[in-house]
């Protein structure tokens, strides 16, 4: 019995997309065109964000096809949008498309993709870090216009915003959940102050910022009045899966960089032990990539589920252990770090050094979410496990006690 012969053909969703990508790469060769000119013409191809609608940098299809289109585009020496831009591309931008009007997503989409402007979330606070829904920066109506003050905290390239994804109170009387709302705030507007917030590194890419009667036009409102909790989680599973949810060649990223200088070093350091910890390192990175390509397989369009949460919180622990491995193997070396010079970075999380990186990778367990907030969310939605006993949650905020 003559064996069947299996082909794989490629669907009509592909041969649009490879047929796309053909022409981008003809007509806008990323070797001699501007990054900027070369993204543009990405975005008006539809290949941006492949599952946002059609108009919007995307083509409406499945999120799966995102990652064939970036790696024919890069292989072919395409910039990385989210290089200079990484709040703005993997938060602000789906939460704009999900909640904004055509005229926002008209007016913001582009010039975020192109990296043009540069966008940043305000969330956090000072009496309000993983208590988010706890916030009590106020907004209050005058007319066709909202007036806004407050303090916002922890805000990643602040310094380097034209625009901001801000959530403040609206409404004391509701419960804390239902009393926000979310707004597109020019950072460049008056009243706005942008205050830096130096690092353990150094650098200063966080920053606290005041607003003080900052006046917010009513067409900038993503949802409505009120939508401010819903339009947040957006944001924060799109951030879970943007900081812990990519999916990089095997033996690439900080594990690939550790494998190199274990390599590049001698003597002392090729140890069984060391040997062994960084097998065991290799092997957790490759079990989250393979777990990221799964959760990614199973996404679909629309606002990601809490799978990104597992993403997020594995990944910053293995981080730290990375380089915390690397620099042991190090020695005396790796105490050495340089200048404490503060500076006021381009891009968020740029290493030139693993002394750096060990430093910086502390962030990753808060940023984005905390571990521990990450592990209620996935004991809660995943598992299913009784929630936190939360005595404030049909309590209407200006009557829940704060500090």
């Amino acid at each position: 019995m003559a064996a069947t012969q299996v082909t794989n053909t490629p669907s009509t969703e592909e041969s649009q997309i490879h047929g796309l990508i053909d022409e981008l790469l003809a007509q806008h060769s990323p070797t001699k065109v501007s990054p900027r000119e070369f993204l543009g013409a990405q975005y008006d191809a539809g290949l941006a964000w492949v599952h946002f609608p059609v108009g919007f940098g995307g083509l409406g299809l499945s999120p799966k096809h995102q990652r064939v289109i970036n790696e024919r585009l890069f292989a072919a020496g395409a910039p990385n949008p989210q290089a200079r831009n990484p709040i703005g591309h993997g938060m602000c931008a789906p939460t704009v498309v999900e909640w904004g009007s055509d005229a926002q997503r008209s007016r913001y989409l582009r010039p975020l993709f192109t990296g043009e402007e540069v966008w940043c979330q305000l969330f956090s606070e000072p009496g309000s870090g993983s208590d988010f829904a706890g916030l009590s920066a106020r907004g209050v109506r005058d007319g066709d216009e909202w007036i806004c003050n407050g303090q916002k905290v922890w805000t990643t390239l602040a310094h380097l915003a034209k625009w901001g994804l801000l959530v403040v109170r609206t409404d004391t009387e509701a419960v804390k959940h239902a009393g926000l709302t979310a707004f597109v705030v020019d950072m460049e507007a008056p009243g706005v102050e942008v205050r830096p917030l130096r690092q353990m590194t150094g650098e200063a890419e966080f920053n606290e910022v005041y607003f003080t009667d900052v006046r917010i036009d009513e067409h900038e409102m993503l949802g409505n009045a009120g939508d401010g909790w819903r339009v947040s989680l957006t944001t924060l599973m799109n951030e879970r899966v943007s900081i812990g949810g990519t999916t990089p060649p095997r033996g690439s990223g900080p594990i690939g960089q550790a494998v190199k200088k274990w390599h590049e070093l001698s003597g002392d350091v090729h140890t069984v032990v060391k040997r062994d910890e960084l097998a065991r390192l290799w092997i957790r990175a490759e079990v989250l990539r393979l777990t990221n390509i799964r959760a990614s397989q199973m996404r679909k369009a629309g606002v990601p589920g809490p799978e990104g949460s597992i993403g997020k919180m594995a990944s910053a622990d293995l981080n730290k252990d990375i380089y915390e491995f690397v620099v042991d193997m190090l020695g005396p070396e790796g105490q050495l770090y340089g200048s404490y010079e503060m500076i006021r970075p381009e891009m968020a999380m740029g290493f030139d050094s693993f002394q750096k990186a060990f430093l910086r990778a502390r962030a990753n367990s808060i940023e984005g979410g905390t571990t521990e907030v990450m592990k209620n969310i996935l004991g809660e939605r995943v598992l299913g496990l009784p929630g936190d006993v939360r005595v404030d949650r049909e309590v209407p905020w200006s009557q829940v006690p704060r500090n």
